[in-house]
């Protein structure tokens, strides 16, 4: 296998790293796929908002041309980083709000 052909955007992460925060790697994982999937849903409904925007039953020579914003638009979202990266990002940056579920809600 050709190693020039990798992908940039894959790195490889220290298991430890990502299991200090919460002590235990699986906690840690669950907790980055959780918010990997709010990320995802997030950016679903920015995607569908905008390509909304072109719901039309208009037959006509402009179609062929909001075809080609649609898929702009469409590529675009293709470039950004995948929901799993940024998730990953977010809580090595601390970016991520958690709590065990046994722990009870701090009182003021």
């Amino acid at each position: 296998m050709n190693r020039n052909n990798a992908n940039p955007s894959i790195i490889t992460r220290n298991t430890r790293d990502i299991a200090e925060p919460t002590g235990n790697i699986y906690k840690s994982i669950a907790i980055i796929g959780k918010r990997s999937r709010q990320i995802s849903v997030t950016m679903k409904e920015e995607i569908n908002n905008r390509l909304s925007e072109f719901n039309n039953v208009v037959d006509n020579l402009e179609e062929v041309f909001e075809n080609r914003e649609q898929i702009e638009i469409s590529k675009g979202f293709e470039k950004l980083p995948k929901p799993s990266t940024l998730a990953i990002e977010e809580f090595m940056a601390d970016e991520v709000y958690w709590r065990d579920q046994d722990e009870e809600l701090p009182t003021e």
